[in-house]
């Protein structure tokens, strides 16, 4: 229980009395009544408040929300007594979650309840859970705040943004990818798995050209053909030191599986089947799958996964891969590497091509391309740039050197990992070099 500002208010007035009895004697009957009288108001009202029943509530948030994605929250309270209740509201949301709306003051009709929302953004993946809900309940006459906790514990999880998933698939529906900056990439009749018979069209190759079937239809008939299916995409995730690098609200390792969920969706679209492997940290292996229920494995296997401050080991986890892995596959290495990780990684992307393709995704530092952009003033500036530009020159040799062994190279920032891989897996599916 705590004074509200009436009670202060009338405390102020019974001393501005006490001053005025100080000064003219006569007024001290007055200040003893007005004493007296605001002293009965406010046990009176503080007996009423302390008796005021428990107001019900209930609370309704998605059980899964994404990282780093604005989710609502609503708090629906019913008050059942015949009195109006002008009470404050605060919900003991999760800690790692940014917040919008609280607190709330708020006035509850006589029996009767409403419903009042607020947003939390998610910080970090993983499980987590709300506490309660905290009330300050004002007495009948406004003298009092009365304080009250209800346990309401709500589990939720915490994923990585599958928002951007969600939104790939409303594109494709509609044939808008080129929004999310997606190339559909298409060819006529020269992809790789046969699909069906059509008739010739303006700018069929001849070879397309069916001969049997168009002597029996005495019209020209073209195959058409699609992407080679039942194919298998294995993501391998370095949780070592180097994906705690952090440029903005999320890690480098929080993009990474984000761009994972995206091209996980976009493969199991094209028929593949899908499975992943996690390294210098917690391991964690999924085998791969084909339904789009792998969709909902991965995300449960991945959201609660932290980068940890291991070196990565890349010899042993190729290592592994290979004695798990006995069909060929699309191997997406993902990454931030150094120009001084060129001698352990080779040995390991060497070994994972003798039977697979592999794909390389490389985070840098959004910090490099800052500097290089930012004028140079003073002689400061000007070691920066210099050190800045011998780093990306040192990190470009080794990307090239990378790349003279076979290996298919990403280097991108955070935030454009997710349409680069995506653009890059379809340019490889296309191109039959699965």
């Amino acid at each position: 229980m705590r004074p509200a500002p009436i009670a202060f208010l009338g405390l102020s007035l019974w001393l501005t009395l006490a001053f005025a009895a100080t000064l003219r004697p006569p007024m001290t009957i007055y200040w003893q009544l007005g004493g007296v009288l605001f002293l009965l108001l406010a046990l009176i009202d503080a007996w009423r408040v302390w008796r005021f029943p428990t107001i019900q509530i209930q609370r309704q948030v998605p059980g899964s929300l994404p990282l780093g994605v604005w989710s609502e929250v609503i708090l629906r309270l019913h008050n059942p007594t015949k009195v109006p209740r002008l009470i404050e509201v605060f919900d003991d949301y999760p800690v790692t979650c940014d917040l919008q709306g609280q607190p709330q003051r708020l006035t509850l009709p006589t029996k009767a309840g409403i419903e009042t929302r607020y947003r939390i953004r998610p910080q970090q993946r993983g499980a987590t859970q709300f506490g309660g809900v905290h009330f300050l309940h004002y007495s009948p006459w406004r003298f009092w705040k009365h304080y009250r906790f209800i346990k309401i514990e709500t589990p939720i999880r915490v994923y990585p943004n599958f928002a951007a998933m969600t939104k790939y698939a409303l594109l494709a529906a509609e044939n808008r990818l080129g929004q999310l900056g997606i190339r559909k990439l298409q060819r006529r009749g020269e992809g790789l798995e046969f699909h069906q018979l059509r008739e010739y069209r303006a700018g069929d190759v001849l070879r397309q050209i069916d001969w049997n079937a168009t002597a029996r239809h005495k019209n020209l008939i073209s195959k058409e053909y699609q992407d080679e299916r039942d194919q298998q995409i294995i993501f391998l995730i370095d949780c070592g030191r180097r994906m705690l690098a952090q440029d903005g609200p999320l890690s480098h390792f929080d993009h990474t599986l984000n761009a994972i969920l995206l091209l996980s969706y976009v493969a199991l679209r094209q028929g593949d089947a899908l499975g992943l492997m996690t390294f210098s940290g917690e391991k964690r292996w999924l085998a791969p799958r084909k339904s789009m229920n792998t969709i909902n494995r991965v995300l449960n296997t991945v959201y609660d996964l932290q980068p940890t401050t291991h070196a990565s080991d890349y010899l042993n986890a190729a290592t592994q891969l290979m004695q798990r892995l006995k069909k060929r596959a699309l191997v997406v290495f993902i990454s931030n590497l150094r120009d001084e990780d060129s001698d352990e990684l080779l040995p390991a992307l060497q070994l994972l091509r003798k039977k697979h393709l592999v794909l390389l995704a490389s985070l840098q530092e959004r910090i490099l391309n800052e500097v290089l952009e930012q004028p140079v003033e003073n002689f400061e500036d000007a070691l920066r740039h210099s050190a800045t530009l011998n780093y990306i020159n040192s990190r470009q040799q080794t990307h090239e050197q990378l790349k003279n062994h076979g290996i298919i190279y990403l280097d991108t920032e955070p935030e454009q990992l997710p349409v680069m891989m995506v653009n890059r897996y379809l340019e490889i599916k296309r191109s039959g070099r699965l």
